[in-house]
């Protein structure tokens, strides 16, 4: 739970804090007036003036009108509010990276930024030392009272949305709640099948292999013919990476994951070997789709909905809600369960990904174009979204529109869960809030909450966020030589090890070559690039 504290005690706990972190070079563009006081909170309107900020971000597909994020009420709500009008561009949905690139280096730059900061080559340490954003640090220490609180009172927060020198550059996409938020994934089964079967949701490798195997012998969909698929997923890869979920139950990850506070490439560790001969003797059994690799969206819908699919990989919404509003009508015994994350041989459950990650990679950077004097006004206009109220505003949209209260708990109007237009929830909640897209906010977990409306869905979240999840590395840092090099060195090596884990699966590779898969994994570099993530890590332990 958040420490509860006044905003002016997180002021003083975070003064020096913010302030006194030294940028990636000299050049960090412009800073505020010196002598300037901290304000204590956000005062409306926050300009008296009308003002316009241009605002650059991809739009989403959730957003079903033509005009992006300036159709959603959440923002038109915070102009009246502010008295700051806000002009978007949004690139094509799908270019937005090229468009970033192009953007960046161009002559014209907006006043703000939104992007996911992971996707920058060089990392946005490259375009602050291009002075193409700002560093922010005095700025949220002067003008962003709510931000600044957050980062006062959460430890992780202050290491995870800072670079490595001390530098805040964004105003992040946040989930201080983290892992609730983070535990909707999963793997998914068909309970009716295992209520047929006299079986339970399988917890670790074993039990997983006694549910696959009766699945595909015994004829839970009843149609007297053998044509269950046990474990099938989507979106195929082109390759057997969708079964490296499975991995953490042999003590391993499909990358690079901590041993204590060692990294290693699990690949190359014994684990692996143990997870490709398991997942061999599947595929060999027709536990697994044969088109695993090459499903698409429209091939594992129907799957699931002709009784086909068994289980698979999924979250809450997109493979739970959807699933079970679908079948609704078609096969009232239709039903799925969230099994917990497999146990290794230790009996802990473990998981692929970090669910304590409360700092996100997307989030807003102010450019060296926007307007010194105007600096003040759009930082505290970003600030907004932090406060109590315009935390409300873009988790859950208007009161008593899209939202109502329930005691402490929100619950969405039928405007959300029943569209009179025909917009599914996703849409008609995007229309309204960002809580179902991401944005520079602080997610709240009673908008989970809220759309959870089956039980499965909610009992699956709480069984998937008891998962240990040490294994997976925190989001880490890289020089640009350090980056540069482990692209160079890592296109070889996920090139080599996708082909491999598939012919080792399919059975075209003997298991008896994985020991030259190694060396020769070895041979391409692979230590060198160990190396890079472990001082990355050292760098991320000492912020």
């Amino acid at each position: 739970m958040k420490r509860v504290m006044s905003i002016m005690l997180g002021l003083v706990m975070t003064t020096g804090l913010l302030a006194g972190c030294s940028g990636t070079k000299e050049a960090e563009g412009p800073k505020p007036a010196e002598g300037e006081q901290a304000i204590t909170e956000i005062s409306l309107p926050i300009v008296d003036e009308a003002m316009t900020i241009n605002y650059w971000r991809a739009n989403d597909g959730k957003i079903a009108s033509g005009n992006g994020f300036s159709d959603v009420k959440a923002y038109q709500e915070k102009e009246k509010r502010t008295g700051i009008k806000v002009n978007f561009t949004h690139p094509p949905l799908g270019q937005q990276k090229d468009q970033f690139n192009l953007l960046v280096t161009g002559n014209q730059l907006p006043d703000i930024i939104y992007y996911n900061w992971a996707d920058v080559s060089g990392g946005p340490e490259k375009l602050l030392a291009d002075v193409r954003i700002i560093k922010l640090n005095e700025y949220i220490d002067l003008y962003a009272p709510n931000l600044k609180k957050i980062i006062a009172e959460d430890e992780e927060v202050r290491k995870q949305i800072s670079l490595d020198d001390g530098t805040i550059f964004m105003f992040p996409y946040l989930r201080t709640d983290s892992v609730k938020l983070n535990g909707t994934t999963g793997m998914i089964l068909r309970q009716d099948w295992l209520d047929k079967l006299n079986l339970k949701a399988p917890t670790n490798i074993d039990e997983w292999y006694t549910v696959l195997k009766a699945f595909r012998e015994q004829d839970p969909n009843g149609n007297g013919k053998k044509d269950e698929l046990p474990f099938t997923a989507n979106w195929g890869p082109g390759n057997m990476s969708k079964l490296n979920d499975f991995a953490p139950a042999f003590g391993v990850l499909a990358g690079f994951q901590l041993n204590g506070e060692t990294i290693e490439y699990g690949p190359i560790q014994p684990g692996y070997k143990e997870f490709l001969t398991t997942m061999r003797k599947w595929y060999e059994e027709g536990l697994i789709d044969p088109e695993v690799m090459t499903n698409d969206g429209k091939a594992f819908d129907y799957k699931i909905t002709n009784n086909q699919a068994g289980s698979y990989y999924g979250g809450v919404f997109s493979g739970m809600a959807k699933y079970l509003n679908m079948m609704a009508e078609k096969d009232p015994n239709f039903n799925l369960v969230g099994a917990p994350w497999a146990q290794d041989q230790n009996g802990v459950s473990r998981s692929t990904f970090r669910f304590d990650t409360k700092v996100l990679s997307y989030g807003e950077a102010i450019t060296t174009s926007a307007d010194k004097d105007k600096l003040k006004a759009i930082v505290q206009w970003m600030d907004y979204n932090y406060s109590p109220e315009g935390h409300d505003l873009f988790n859950f949209g208007i009161e008593n529109e899209s939202y109502t209260r329930n005691g402490d708990a929100i619950e969405f109007t039928d405007t959300i869960l029943k569209n009179p237009d025909g917009l599914t929830y996703d849409q008609a909640l995007a229309s309204y809030a960002l809580s179902i897209m991401d944005g520079p906010m602080n997610q709240d977990t009673r908008y989970l909450d809220a759309l959870m409306t089956f039980d499965q869905q909610k009992e699956a979240n709480s069984a998937w966020m008891q998962a240990d999840y040490a294994m997976a590395l925190p989001n880490l840092r890289k020089t640009e030589d350090e980056a540069r090099k482990e692209a160079q060195i890592m296109g070889q090596v996920n090139t080599y090890v996708d082909e491999m884990v598939t012919k080792f699966i399919l059975g075209d590779e003997p298991l008896t070559s994985y020991e030259t898969f190694v060396e020769t994994i070895k041979g391409m570099g692979i230590e060198e690039v160990t190396k890079i993530h472990q001082d990355a890590y050292a760098r991320y332990q000492a912020r």
